[in-house]
């Protein structure tokens, strides 16, 4: 409304009038505090189409002045539509694409022997970068990709599962780092997340929320995909935006990589057909080739008719480096890292039934891979469908970090079990295992020996910050409209960090000071489109210096020289107790990344100086980067108690229904005595169905009534079940369940002395019915560290899998009434001579350390 227009009407109407002079103020604030220039409308003022760019330095854009003409009567009055908010004419489409634990020499695009013909034809329209870094873990990378700045200094020091109450490290974007998915949706984007959320902290995962930190409080107006570290692909734990769904109930076959696909396929072409001028961003990130490997028997068919490794993965690291030197995306004169014979076993050291085994894992995981990248390619398609691939940019990441090492020498037909650091030999994998593996029956993961391979030229793998097996990633860039140099490469050093401010210039969007009237940090990365045109091939990096840090392994690049420590442990040593003693435990290492492209040559005894300035430099960017205090720990952290909605509880009442309740947000049951009383219902003819259940068939728990007989089973990591049953129907009518486990051992006090001794000990269980116990059990070992994290806690049915595939399938709702179900726990309570005891052995430790 004009201002002079509302103080006439307010002299007209005095009763009105400090309502309309309080408007007109503060359309004239308005008009002052936005920038002069800053919106620029096209079409007519006011109209319903006009739409405006905006300045974008504060987000939401201020409300703009009423600009038209408001009277006593609608007949004399003008009304004035606000403008809709759009990008800047030009501004590209964004399909960013990442894949997930994927090594540098694993995808043919880069060297590898698995194709991948959707990341080569990126490559072959755009550039391939070879010197692209991640931070070396999942969580970490997601949250530097998707903000622009560094994982810890956006809480992301590890993965969310492992967050402690540090700045660095306590998984929480704070609303001083808006993600790009906020920035771009904000200057008139739609905005889309498919696939793996590892971002939303596992404590505020749960259907209660909070949500602001899930895709759509984070800026993705659409989010189809799973939250975690890694989900089956057959029964995942599936959202779209915050509700679960369970669209494989029913349908045999079905597989969320394939799923995923099909429904970005179908949101861009909706989008294109409601709105075409609207550009989208859509984050697009499958659970590929994280564990478990789940790809279709189709493609492990087809893979394994190829025969890639039946060489064995010393010959398959030759082939893969003498690839990447015709590729051209290592330099002529790099040099092959040794095998590390001291830790992997050569090839020809194996028997005939570990080569067996070991090559159907590593037969299945290409599969996996080369699936996903099928699927990915038809998402590509879709948007060369839509008459939109000229003027998008495409980022492909290949890999949150390096391949992944977390599956044990001998691999693992179950994820779970080794977290628990549980090994299944390779004579059980072959009998019980071989035909099964990929399938919905196996939570698998590879052999560490084919993981080192697929990290070729490389040392270490995914966890190990400190070397470019763990943090290199291929990457391919295309924009048919911009980037003009087809199957070009390019060598300078990046960071995940710089995608960010990348796509900010791409779409001429500036990187906002304050949203939601917060204060923002600065974007930390630097933008790559300098290396765009070919002119500028071979130009020196602008991203000078950057820090890397996981786990207590560190390094630092500054203008080509890396300084970088030495693993202390091994990342498949998921059940290691390091020396806590970070800062001074490591040895250091010096490169010239000039002149030793793969981190081959130390130069730390002779440049001693150079080493020193580099290390003072990696203490002053983790000082800026929030990246103090280290911490080496894996299992202490995982135990670590975090702000969910059970901190601080031991006592639980529930009634009727519920399900999906997350693992970081349920009542942990591990290394500690508890008592779950159910008092039910139950109806004539019997009352079959899930009471309370938490995990699924790789490692969990039920409690149940089958054939109207109590049932109380514990899953040990699909290894062994241990099972209480009553001998007795239960009689229609009112009872009272009670099954009270009694846990020997000092439980997960121990970590804090570096030990694990409280955990998986010996445990007592009765099951009772009315007060009469009906069963009895010893369970010789527990669960120590962690259930199956991709299936929750359920009341009144069961989702994901079953604890036992013998007894019932999902979702095996209970056909009485739960009156109320009450979960007690009784946590240990480490006594003075145990404390005096655990310090000891900790001080024993570290001399001999």
């Amino acid at each position: 409304m004009r201002a002079g227009n509302l103080h006439a009407v307010a002299a007209n109407f005095p009763i009105r009038a400090v309502i309309l002079q309080s408007a007109a103020a503060l359309a004239a604030l308005v008009l002052v505090s936005a920038p002069a220039g800053a919106q620029q409308v096209t079409g007519t003022p006011g109209a319903p189409d006009a739409t405006t760019t905006i300045d974008g330095r504060y987000l939401p854009n201020p409300p703009p002045p009423f600009g038209g003409e408001i009277n006593l009567n609608a007949a004399q009055s003008r009304p004035f539509w606000p403008p809709r908010i759009v990008p800047p004419a030009g501004a590209p489409n964004v399909l960013l694409i990442m894949t997930d634990d994927v090594g540098f020499g694993a995808p043919s695009t880069f060297g590898g022997v698995i194709p991948t013909p959707a990341l080569d034809r990126i490559a072959a329209s755009g550039l391939r970068y070879t010197q692209f870094h991640s931070t070396a873990l999942c969580s970490p990378t997601r949250a530097a990709l998707i903000t622009g700045r560094n994982h810890h200094s956006v809480g992301f020091g590890q993965i969310s599962e492992m967050a402690t109450g540090y700045p660095g490290y306590d998984s929480i974007i704070g609303p001083e780092s808006a993600t790009i998915g906020e920035i771009l949706r904000e200057n008139g984007y739609a905005t889309s997340w498919f696939g793996k959320d590892h971002n939303t902290p596992a404590f505020e995962a749960s259907q209660a929320g909070p949500f602001d930190q899930w895709p759509g409080g984070m800026g993705f107006d659409y989010f189809y995909g799973f939250v975690g570290g890694d989900t089956s692909q057959w029964q995942p734990n599936l959202f779209r935006n915050t509700t679960a769904i369970y669209p494989y109930l029913g349908h045999p076959g079905w597989n969320l990589t394939t799923a995923m696909a099909d429904e970005a396929i179908n949101h861009i072409k909706m989008l294109n057909e409601v709105d075409p001028s609207k550009p989208f961003f859509v984050y697009y990130v499958p659970g590929g080739t994280h564990a478990p490997h789940h790809p279709t028997p189709e493609w492990i068919d087809r893979i394994s008719a190829m025969h890639l490794f039946d060489q064995g993965w010393n010959a398959l690291r030759d082939q893969i480096f003498a690839n990447q030197k015709k590729l051209g995306v290592v330099p002529a004169d790099a040099q092959l890292t040794p095998w590390p014979s001291d830790r992997l076993k050569n090839w020809d050291q194996l028997s005939a039934d570990e080569k067996k085994m070991f090559i159907r894992q590593a037969d299945v995981y290409a599969a996996y891979l080369a699936y996903t990248d099928h699927e990915i390619g038809r998402v590509i398609q879709a948007v060369q469908d839509a008459g939109k691939l000229d003027n998008t940019l495409i980022i492909y990441i290949s890999g949150d970090n390096g391949s992944s090492a977390e599956g044990s020498l001998n691999g693992t037909p179950n994820e779970v079990a080794q977290f628990n650091s549980v090994e299944v030999p390779v004579a059980d994998q072959l009998k019980y295992f071989y035909d099964a593996w990929g399938s919905d029956q196996t939570y698998p993961h590879m052999a560490v020996g084919w993981t080192w391979a697929f990290d070729t030229p490389y040392k270490w793998t995914k966890q190990v910050a400190s070397h470019f097996g763990g943090t290199r990633q291929g990457m391919a860039m295309s924009w048919p409209d911009v980037i003009k140099d087809p199957g070009g490469i390019r060598n300078q050093f990046h960071h995940v960090i710089d995608i960010v401010p990348t796509i900010l210039e791409a779409t001429h969007i500036q990187a906002p000071v304050m949203v939601n009237g917060v204060a923002q940090k600065p974007i930390e990365g630097v933008s790559m489109a300098y290396t765009w045109d070919k002119a500028d091939a071979d130009v020196p990096t602008r991203h000078e210096t950057q820090y890397f840090e996981m786990f207590g392994n560190r390094g630092i690049y500054h203008k080509g020289w890396y300084a970088n420590t030495v693993p202390i442990s091994p990342p498949w040593e998921l059940g290691a107790t390091p020396n806590p003693d970070v800062i001074n435990a490591y040895k250091w290492e010096l490169y010239d990344l000039t002149k030793d492209w793969t981190q081959n040559n130390d130069l730390a005894a002779a440049n001693p100086a150079k080493l020193t300035e580099m290390q003072e430099l990696f203490q002053t960017q983790a000082a800026r980067y929030q990246v103090f205090p280290l911490d080496n720990s894996v299992a202490t952290r995982m135990v670590t108690p975090r702000p969910s909605v059970t901190a601080g509880r031991s006592e639980f009442t529930y009634s009727g229904s519920l399900t999906g309740i997350p693992m970081g947000d349920a009542p942990q049951l591990l290394a500690t005595s508890y008592t779950i009383t159910a008092d039910v219902d139950i109806p004539e003819g019997g009352g079959d169905g899930m009471i309370l259940t938490q995990g699924g068939r790789f490692g969990g728990y039920g409690f149940y009534v089958l054939k109207g007989k109590p049932v109380y089973v514990w899953n040990l990591l699909d290894l062994k079940r241990v099972r209480w049953e009553g001998k007795e129907a239960l009689t229609p009518g009112k009872h009272r369940l009670v099954f009270d486990l009694k846990y020997d051992g000092l439980g997960f006090g121990t970590f804090a002395f570096n030990d694990m001794s409280g955990v998986g000990r010996p445990a007592d269980g009765t099951l009772s019915v009315d007060g009469k116990v009906v069963a009895s059990e010893r369970m010789e070992q527990t669960v120590p560290v962690i259930l199956q994290w991709d299936e929750t806690m359920d009341i009144g049915s069961d989702t994901g899998t079953s604890v036992d595939d013998q007894d019932y399938q999902v979702p095996f709702p209970f056909a009485g009434a739960i009156d109320r179900l009450t979960i007690k726990i009784d946590r240990p309570v480490l006594s003075p001579a145990d404390i005096q005891r655990l310090r000891a052995a900790q001080r024993d430790n570290h001399s001999s350390e």
